[in-house]
């Protein structure tokens, strides 16, 4: 990891602007689900991870409560993860299909993830303040990754997230203003793409919202993309 993006991880960790989601955090990670009552829950903030090199930027929206507020890794140890790192594995931005501990093995390619909100919020609804405390974080990655030339945004407020940090930085946005819907590809800059994805949540998965070969069409396209 670049000496930049390790100073903004640091920096993750350690933040507590935000009481309610502190004390959520927190709370959760004293009380665990019962078939993690073994577990050591990480409990903090949960910083980006990947390849400091990456061309393909993932932005969610916010760690699960037993999953990255339990493992201390974006996406890992809970269902969306499985989805997420199973569609990066098939298309050669992981080296393996699972994601279960920040000490498993996981290696992502050319990959970075990241998301609008580091803490796990009650209700997985973070307020528009707590989203305001959480923004620097994102537009200083965005602008650590300087070879990111494809961002996928998992689900509408990600993708809204997004389009904010980007315009924010004085970037040109496609005309008229990009719509969120799955599979939506839009030119933001010159050599930068934004694809729209529903989240792979359980909301969206377990009712077909999103199906796997879906998903599977968005990091096909990236790919192409990148090739």
């Amino acid at each position: 990891m670049s000496r930049v993006l390790q100073g903004i991880r640091l920096e993750v960790i350690g933040c507590g602007l935000c009481p309610r989601l502190v004390d959520h955090r927190e709370q959760v990670a004293r009380q665990k689900r019962r078939q993690y009552i073994d577990w050591t829950y990480w409990g903090r903030p949960v910083a980006g991870f990947g390849d400091p090199k990456a061309r393909l930027l993932i932005i969610g929206l916010a760690p699960a409560a037993h999953g990255a507020n339990r493992t201390g890794r974006m996406f890992t140890g809970d269902r969306s993860g499985e989805w997420l790192f199973e569609a990066l594995h098939r298309f050669g931005f992981a080296n393996q299909s699972t994601s279960l501990h920040s000490k498993d093995g996981l290696e992502l390619k050319e990959c970075y993830i990241t998301a609008a909100i580091r803490c796990a919020p009650p209700a997985n609804k973070p307020t528009p303040a707590e989203m305001k405390n959480c923004h620097p974080f994102l537009l200083r990655e965005i602008q650590a990754l300087k070879q990111v030339t494809v961002v996928v945004a998992l689900g509408q407020i990600a993708f809204q997230v997004t389009l904010n940090a980007y315009q924010q930085l004085g970037l040109c946005l496609a005309r008229p203003k990009p719509k969120f819907s799955h599979a939506a590809t839009y030119t933001i800059d010159p050599g930068l793409v934004l694809i729209a994805s529903y989240h792979p949540s359980q909301q969206n998965t377990l009712t077909g919202r999103l199906t796997q070969p879906m998903f599977h069409t968005i990091f096909s396209k990236a790919r192409q993309l990148l090739s």
